[in-house]
């Protein structure tokens, strides 16, 4: 069989490939060979200078990756001594490529195993958080059992016995919690899979996933059980018979310091959630250098080259449009990294690798790019050899008067006939690199239009496929909105960071649980306290600050704990990113301050029902 690719290359369909799963890196809808037609890329691929692309090898088994590696090294430096001082070349295997994606002087430096690392960690300690309100409020309530303990020792069960039975009860508990989240996952992973941009699924027929299971529900009710087993159990029986329960500051310590543990974390997880979302809006509010608004771009084809004047006039008579350009990448994207060309003053021995951008006249108007000094393509010659510079190219190079300065590459000569304002085409994070900005229409793959201002997009996109389709009839039309493009770019932080304060949430959510748990608890203790303070004319607000004193001072305690951990954390994620925000006491103060508020209202939720109550109830038995 064979098919007209791109409208003009006549192409042998030689094999059928198995559809690749979904998580793969790779998808694609067919392949062809790398150089079929593209003469730029077969002289590319003879030239040692040209390391623009991946190139993937099948080793033999058991191969020496590190004595590879410099085999590699060794050969590429042979070709282009020069490239010695700019890279060193490794493999890497595509196992890998997923989670540790990030390198920093040719070693692996992190990527997203930090994310799964992290996550994971902030998972347990949620689980921990619960299985610590599981301990409070077993050990508040241990009264309730005391006499049970008392009289299951009378009749002779041995400490073990009551261990066990208190382990048993404990993992029942979590049994019963597994199978309730189960039901909660299942319903909520189609949010969780949109809120991922994934397709992820429950497996219940792998092994892996029950024993995975079982290990979990036997951990939690261990460790939600310990403390409640050990303690219950230790009680002597003659005592608690006698009503007589240790309730002192050996009791009330270890739930204090649970308490504080776990408003600790809730700061911690609820500071960094606030400072991953400055981060991200500072960032997009950064200067980009172009106007990304009503600007789309569209793939080029062999007709849109063709006929690419007869396209730019029809779209720009019909008012839809106000400029338009074609160019080597999107405006969103770097596709081609090399050394610098020499030019007059270039220091000996030194090496600049440079961003390029090939592109045709109107690049900067339909961009909306700021020219610096001198001018752009307009009026040049299809032959031209001018080149525009970046602001952070100019730097780099050390140019005092850039405008006229000649650059040599390779045979040919070319003059800088302007400097642009840096445009963040990379990582929104990261400085802006040097760039040279080729006058070079020829090597366009994408058309960029920018749309009239006065009309609809919807409107204007329905008539500029027609004028594409009448020349370039065999493509279909494809768009893309610049500001979509670029807000994809946000898309890890911004998925982090939702999943940070879904976190959050939970995690002070359980706080006030077990936060009302306790206070209830004390509040039924001090029954008859409140209704004797009420008869001598103690006022709800009086008997609110008598509760709640206590627990606030726990409150306190844990944001003086999380406040500077927190700071020092979100610190050091901070320094990944050259182009960052910054944080300050007043935001940490503002997390603790919310909490406390939130926690005086858990108690006072609590508490207003026993202050207003008949003190006469109370006191009835008195």
């Amino acid at each position: 069989m064979r098919l007209d690719l791109d409208g003009g290359t006549d192409m042998k369909v030689t094999g059928v490939v198995e559809d690749v799963p979904g998580n793969s890196t790779f998808q694609f809808d067919y392949i062809i060979p790398f150089n079929y037609s593209n003469e730029s890329l077969k002289t590319a691929m003879a030239q040692w200078r040209n390391s623009s692309w991946n190139v993937f090898i099948q080793t033999q088994e058991g191969a020496n990756m590190i004595s590879f590696d410099k085999l590699i090294n060794n050969i590429q430096h042979q070709h282009f001594p020069e490239d010695r001082s700019i890279s060193t070349y490794f493999t890497f295997p595509m196992d890998k490529w997923r989670l540790e994606s990030e390198f920093k002087n040719g070693r692996v430096s992190g990527g997203m195993i930090e994310y799964v690392r992290l996550f994971s960690i902030i998972a347990v300690i949620i689980l921990l958080i619960a299985c610590v309100n599981f301990m409070n409020l077993s050990t508040a309530r241990s009264e309730k059992r005391a006499k049970e303990v008392g009289i299951r020792k009378t009749l002779g069960s041995g400490k073990s016995q009551l261990i066990f039975q208190f382990f048993l009860e404990s993992i029942i508990l979590s049994t019963i919690a597994f199978v309730v989240s189960i039901v909660a996952v299942y319903l909520l992973l189609p949010a969780f899979n949109s809120l991922v941009d994934k397709n992820l699924s429950i497996s219940v027929s792998q092994p892996n996933s029950w024993l995975v299971a079982v290990v979990l529900i036997i951990f939690t009710g261990i460790v939600a059980g310990s403390y409640p087993a050990l303690y219950l159990s230790s009680f002597k029986p003659v005592k608690v018979l006698k009503g007589i329960v240790v309730s002192g500051k050996e009791t009330v310590l270890p739930r204090h310091i649970l308490v504080v543990g776990q408003f600790a974390i809730s700061i911690l997880l609820i500071s960094s959630t606030i400072v991953i979302y400055r981060q991200i809006q500072h960032v997009k509010n950064r200067d980009l250098g172009y106007n990304p608004d009503n600007l789309i771009m569209i793939p080029a084809s062999t007709d849109t080259r063709k006929n690419f004047s007869a396209i730019k006039d029809e779209l720009i008579k019909s008012g839809l449009v106000r400029s338009m350009t074609q160019s080597f990448s999107p405006i969103t994207e770097v596709w081609s990294k090399s050394p610098a060309p020499d030019w007059s003053g270039k220091p000996a021995g030194s090496v600049l690798t440079v961003n390029n951008m090939r592109a045709d006249v109107d690049y900067t108007k339909t961009m909306g790019v700021k020219i610096i000094e001198g001018r752009d393509f307009s009026g040049m010659p299809s032959d031209s050899s001018a080149v525009l510079l970046n602001e952070a190219a100019v730097r780099a190079m050390d140019l005092k008067k850039p405008v006229g300065t000649k650059l040599r590459g390779g045979n040919r000569e070319f003059t800088i006939i302007g400097v642009t304002a840096n445009i963040v085409m990379e990582s929104p994070y990261e400085p802006v690199a040097p760039m040279l900005i080729w006058f070079n229409p020829a090597r366009s793959n994408t058309i960029s239009i920018r749309l009239a201002a006065t009309v609809k997009p919807q409107d204007a996109l329905k008539s500029i496929e027609a004028i594409f389709k009448k020349h370039n009839p065999l493509i279909p039309f494809e768009y893309k909105f610049v500001d979509e493009e670029f807000s994809r770019k946000f898309l890890t932080e911004a998925v982090i960071g939702k999943i940070t304060s879904i976190f959050a949430g939970l995690a002070i959510f359980i706080c006030c649980i077990g936060l009302a748990g306790l206070a209830s608890y004390t509040i039924e203790k001090r029954i008859r306290e409140i209704g004797i303070r009420k008869v001598l004319g103690a006022s709800v607000q009086q008997l609110l600050m008598l509760i709640s004193k206590d627990f606030l001072k726990l409150v306190l305690i844990a944001f003086a704990v999380s406040a500077p951990l927190a700071s020092w954390f979100m610190n050091n994620w901070l320094e990944k990113y050259p182009y960052r925000t910054s944080t300050s006491f007043w935001l940490f103060a503002g997390v603790g301050l919310a909490t406390i508020l939130l926690a005086l209202i858990v108690i006072a939720l609590n508490t207003i029902k026993a202050a207003i109550a008949n003190p006469v109830k109370s006191l009835r038995t008195e």
